[in-house]
């Protein structure tokens, strides 16, 4: 009897969860812009200030691809190492993962900066596939930085990053996958009226500064 009881709480609780999480549906701002514009550092400090929840697609990569369990571990490593894109349905699937628990956890937590996705078109029809009516996507805060500016923070940053991918060869790839790929995605998203653009090649305080003001 006390079994059947706990488990009609345990029902109605996960029914309260999935009512609330329709009803708070994740309000998200996409953070883009080319590798070293310092979109990790200024999302750390939108979150200081508000009440965000950042989520970086590359890091949520790279734990995968370090989980010793993972099926996809070899292959996002594959993709990083070659400053490729990662197939879409992984990347949103660690995001979407990422999002319900942090709401799960704490249903005041719906507002997520999600850094460094979408990169492709790719990405931008999986997410409009699989998360249409279930994500609010706000607007494009783009880290507008010169090729050269981002190239120099990234080896700066490699001196002690441990990151395999902070390398010369590799940012140089990552720099054509973006120009190619990723700024189409900004335009697109300019066309629609729902980018906000920040010069990042400049200091970090006066770049959170703009970024607070928005």
């Amino acid at each position: 009897m006390i079994g059947f009881l706990l488990g009609s709480v345990s029902q109605r609780a996960k029914s309260f969860l999935y009512r609330v999480s329709l009803v708070m549906k994740p309000q998200v701002v996409f953070v883009l812009g080319g590798p070293g514009a310092g979109k990790g550092t200024q999302c750390s400090k939108i979150v200081e200030n508000y009440n965000y929840t950042h989520l970086s697609a590359g890091d949520l990569l790279r734990a995968e691809r370090s989980r010793k369990e993972s099926e996809f571990g070899q292959l996002i490593d594959n993709y990083i190492k070659e400053g490729k894109i990662v197939p879409v349905e992984i990347t949103i699937n660690l995001l979407r993962k990422a999002m319900e628990e942090t709401m799960q956890k704490d249903d005041k937590k719906f507002r997520f900066l999600i850094d460094g996705f979408p990169r492709n078109e790719d990405n931008l029809t999986g997410w409009d596939t699989v998360m249409v009516g279930k994500a609010d996507v706000k607007f494009v805060l783009f880290f507008d930085c010169s090729n050269e500016v981002c190239i120099d923070r990234c080896l700066e940053r490699g001196k002690s990053s441990g990151r395999t991918d902070d390398n010369r060869e590799s940012l140089e790839k990552r720099i054509q996958t973006y120009l190619q790929s990723t700024r189409p995605i900004i335009e697109l998203y300019e066309k629609r009226g729902k980018v906000h653009t920040v010069d990042a090649s400049r200091s970090l305080d006066k770049v959170k500064k703009k970024i607070l003001d928005l």
